[in-house]
């Protein structure tokens, strides 16, 4: 009988940027609202902007052009709503510390840990780089990279890529309803902290999540999350 030795392999850890690690919503819907109104649609509210939380910019874009019938081309609004979020996030970024104080016992133990975000590349920088996270996470994957934002899997799975890790062998952390399904699809154990604790009741997508804190960020526990995800639950 053949017994193997080998050491367990230490889990991967994917974070996603927005709503998990750091709060950055406020900043999108004001970005967004900057932008429609530049366009001329004002009136666009807090909670229409909800709707959106955990999709990737791209696409949000998309359904509200088609929404308002805007005839200005997606990229154009791209461009505009980094911009003006760009403005924001260099100046009123927060970071979750409990969130910070699990990336750093991560990093401490030796465990590879990377961003995967529908952000665009530049808007991950700048977040990265205005709180110090940069420190911590300098590799992060943005869906602009990639093509398709979540709830489709391939930003987590160019992440692993990124890490040299098996998918089998990554946990993702999110926020988003999206985020866990495509955390599912990319075969991904995942730890969920919903932003919107509203959205995470009985039968939502957040039921997919192998360990998730109802109670959001102020629930939220570094250590015993990295005890799950050591656990291999």
């Amino acid at each position: 009988m053949n017994i193997s030795t080998s050491a367990p392999r230490t889990p991967s850890v994917i974070f996603d940027l927005d709503g998990t690690l750091v709060d950055s919503e406020p900043n999108y819907y004001e970005a967004g609202r900057r932008t429609l109104a530049q366009y001329g649609i004002t009136g666009f509210s807090w909670e229409e902007h909800t709707q959106f939380i955990g999709i990737g910019t791209r696409e949000t874009l998309e359904t509200l052009r088609a929404r308002y019938a805007l005839d200005a081309p997606v990229d154009e609004l791209l461009a505009v709503k980094n911009g003006h979020y760009l403005e924001l996030v260099r100046t009123s970024t927060t970071v979750f510390p409990e969130m910070r104080a699990f990336a750093e016992l991560l990093r401490s133990a030796g465990h590879p840990i990377a961003v995967a975000s529908g952000s665009s590349r530049s808007a991950i920088e700048a977040a990265l780089t205005s709180t110090g996270l940069d420190a911590l996470l300098p590799l992060y994957v943005s869906a602009e990279d990639i093509g398709r934002g979540k709830p489709e899997p391939d930003v987590f799975l160019a992440a692993a890529r990124l890490l040299g890790t098996d998918p089998a062998d990554c946990v993702v952390i999110e926020d988003a309803g999206p985020g866990v399904e495509a955390a599912r699809r990319a075969g991904m154990r995942c730890v969920a902290v919903p932003y919107d604790e509203d959205a995470a009741g009985d039968g939502s997508a957040y039921d997919h999540a192998g360990l998730i804190f109802r109670g959001g960020q102020r629930e939220f526990d570094a250590r015993a999350a990295y005890e799950w995800v050591t656990s291999g639950s």
